[in-house]
């Protein structure tokens, strides 16, 4: 059953709101997020780990009333996360700040305009068991902008609400075996699309800070 509380603005104001009041506030400064968050034993692995930088845009699409978010599935035949859903994003080249590298990847990927994009802030990172740190860029997008996929990247572009991604009711925790070992991980599936992994913890991540449903 899909769940959302009603009783919340979910429009691109108050996620703007609710985002500066979180991330540029000291009193409310989140804790280290990523896939150790819910496997306490990889934490000394991840401690080790040598990362590479990457960054994500989380596109809030501002319509009147309530926002949706923009998320892509990626095609088959990409080397890695092949058919996952995901944020536009992509490495962080030399010389390139987060919020740069974000909307550059936006652009090439889904074809959206960095003039059609106000970025708000970026999220603190959110670190994989694959070795990267990624930073979430928060933004927020002008409705009804034509996309343009990159048919080599992203087999489609579609827009799931923001209130159903905010509701932790939504969010399931499962498990699977990876490199011999099981490991959690949060799956929120949206009509015939299956949103998990990295793009999941990042939700659940905004979730917990945004919307007050921390674990």
């Amino acid at each position: 059953m899909i769940s959302v509380k009603a009783t919340i603005p979910y429009t691109a104001d108050e996620f703007r709101r609710r985002a500066e009041n979180a991330f540029t506030t000291e009193a409310h400064a989140p804790r280290e997020y990523g896939d150790h968050s819910i496997n306490p034993e990889l934490a000394a692995m991840f401690a080790a780990m040598k990362r590479r930088d990457a960054a994500v845009l989380v596109p809030v699409v501002d319509y009147p009333g309530e926002a949706s978010v923009i998320l892509t599935q990626r095609t088959d035949r990409l080397s890695s996360h092949a058919g996952q859903v995901a944020f536009p994003g992509g490495k962080i080249d030399p010389g390139e700040t987060a919020e740069e590298a974000a909307l550059r990847e936006a652009e090439e990927e889904i074809g959206l305009p960095r003039s059609a994009v106000e970025v708000v802030l970026r999220a603190p990172d959110y670190l994989t068991a694959s070795g990267f740190r990624i930073a979430p860029v928060l933004a927020v997008v002008r409705p009804g902008m034509p996309l343009s996929l990159n048919p080599h990247e992203v087999a489609a572009a579609f827009e799931t609400p923001l209130a159903f991604l905010m509701d932790s009711s939504n969010h399931r925790k499962k498990s699977r075996i990876w490199q011999g070992r099981a490991r959690n991980f949060f799956e929120m599936p949206w009509q015939d699309r299956y949103i998990w992994g990295v793009t999941a913890g990042i939700i659940r991540m905004l979730a917990e800070e945004l919307y007050g449903e921390k674990i």
